[in-house]
């Protein structure tokens, strides 16, 4: 009976010990399982974190660097539309509209007074003195000796604008020529002409005037009138 009893104390004992070992090592299964599902889980949500504050930092940087570069883009756009806006382009003589005045008609100090008017919506600009032909010569006339210097100097002209320039009429000959028509034509700083018009002088009263000279030659643009009138 003792011997049955040990057996069964002891088959007990085994089962019990049996018992809390399973139990101790399903706990500890289910602590490590725990553990590692834990320290899984803690490392996908520094990553899934990570992932998030990096993504979200390029896109912010990218961003930033986006709007950045385009508004630069857009000040530079702005800024060579305004550049090429405040520049105007020189005058080549088709936009402008030209009359011609005689005065002082065989007297001393007789001059061909000729006005141009920017008749374009732009401005523009010239330099230097008119290319002139009178009447049905094929030569150009010289600039002045006698001018005031600063021919080289850009006069802009805004549209409805004016510019002055005259031909001053010699008879130092009996050879004369008359004529009642010349041709102008803009010069530019290296000599060259754009289109002539052909013209007709007139006088005061709007008439055409005849004009007669043995020599003559040409003043440079100005935004006066010429001859102190």
């Amino acid at each position: 009976m003792r011997t049955s009893r040990f057996r069964i104390a002891t088959a007990a004992g085994a089962t019990t010990a049996l018992a809390l070992g399973l139990t101790g090592f399903i706990g500890a299964g289910n602590a490590t399982a725990g553990g590692v599902q834990t320290h899984t889980g803690s490392i996908g949500a520094s990553a899934t974190v990570a992932a998030h504050a990096d993504s979200a930092g390029a896109q912010q940087v990218t961003g930033t660097v986006g709007k950045q570069a385009t508004k630069a883009s857009k000040t530079t756009a702005k800024a060579g539309s305004a550049k090429k806006a405040a520049d105007p382009r020189q005058c080549n003589g088709d936009e402008m509209s030209y009359s011609v005045l005689h005065r002082f008609a065989k007297q001393q100090g007789e001059h061909l007074l000729i006005t141009a008017v920017n008749a374009d919506s732009k401005p523009c600009w010239v330099t230097s003195y008119p290319s002139v032909m009178l009447g049905d010569t094929a030569n150009v006339l010289p600039h002045s000796k006698h001018d005031a210097p600063g021919g080289k100097t850009r006069i802009t002209i805004r549209p409805g604008g004016k510019i002055y320039s005259a031909v001053a009429l010699f008879r130092d000959s009996a050879k004369t020529h008359t004529s009642t028509s010349l041709s102008v034509a803009m010069r530019d700083q290296t000599g060259d002409t754009g289109p002539a018009s052909e013209l007709d002088a007139f006088n005061a009263k709007g008439t055409p005037s005849k004009f007669t000279w043995s020599a003559a030659d040409v003043l440079n643009w100005n935004t006066a009138k010429p001859y102190n009138f």
